[in-house]
């Protein structure tokens, strides 16, 4: 019987290397105020991010590696560079509430990265459970973009991004249920107006990329909260940020301990 040889897909695996330069870009470029470039490097980003899943499916060139290496170019894109591209834009101004600012959104995009492989056998595919770490990131990035587009003066504004950059970190963690768009069957045939439909898209998009981009990603962000406070009759701290004994660990935790409770007992059949 032949091995099976030793490797690493490439082609996945160069879209997720691509997707991780266009983060490290993002923060090099915000490092010397090329502000637009880093927002758009960030948006680079996520089109990678949504490349190299759906392009491993379709090869058939999934991997553990794959999928660690993309967690952690993830961990850079969504997460470190949207944080120090919001702190050198608005918030290093601001003294230790910017810096904290930003400490927050990293933080939450670590923790909101690992909830979700660890959730990945159990989660329900059509939803997220919190706001996806390159949503967030695309509200960072638009909302800089929007600003330097429209020449608004920050100085004016430092506690507003502030607030956005730390509220969209503890989003990213929190409970609400996002739609993961996962239900729509891309092989399937629509109607010939779609088409028409998607061309207008794209044409006001042109129009006002940054405006555009920031108005949807923000209405997505909202639309996790609206949705949980539409769905349930009493809106509970659960329903919000859950408890700790929900997390993987916990819940491994008090499976083994359950599990040694059945095999202790004197009447469980032992094999």
């Amino acid at each position: 019987m032949s091995k099976k040889p030793k490797g690493i897909y490439l082609l996945p695996n160069l879209l997720t290397t691509a997707g991780l330069f266009s983060g490290f870009y993002a923060v090099v470029m915000s490092m010397n105020g090329h502000f637009v470039s880093a927002s758009i490097a960030i948006f680079v980003a996520m089109i990678f991010d949504g490349l190299d899943g759906r392009v491993a499916r379709i090869t058939n060139t999934q991997s553990a590696f794959g999928a660690e290496y993309d967690s952690m170019a993830d961990m850079l894109s969504f997460g470190v560079a949207p944080a120090l591209v919001a702190y050198n834009f608005g918030l290093s101004d601001l003294g230790k509430i910017g810096w904290l600012a930003a400490f927050i959104y990293v933080a939450c995009a670590a923790l909101r990265l690992a909830r979700f492989n660890t959730q990945l056998e159990t989660a329900d595919k059509n939803y997220f459970q919190g706001l996806a770490s390159p949503a967030a990131a695309a509200v960072i990035a638009g909302m800089v973009w929007v600003c330097m587009d429209y020449e608004l003066d920050v100085s004016n504004y430092g506690f507003i991004v502030a607030i956005i950059t730390g509220l969209t970190g503890i989003l990213m963690v929190s409970n609400f249920k996002y739609n993961s768009f996962k239900e729509v069957d891309w092989h399937g045939k629509v109607p010939f107006v779609a088409l028409l439909v998607i061309m207008l898209v794209f044409i006001i998009v042109a129009t006002a990329p940054s405006l555009v981009l920031f108005i949807v990603f923000v209405l997505y962000m909202v639309a996790g909260p609206i949705n949980t406070f539409r769905t349930v009759d009493k809106v509970t701290l659960e329903d919000v940020v859950g408890e700790a004994s929900e997390d993987a660990d916990f819940d491994s935790v008090e499976n083994k301990s359950a599990k040694s409770k059945v095999d202790d007992s004197p009447d469980s059949e032992k094999s």
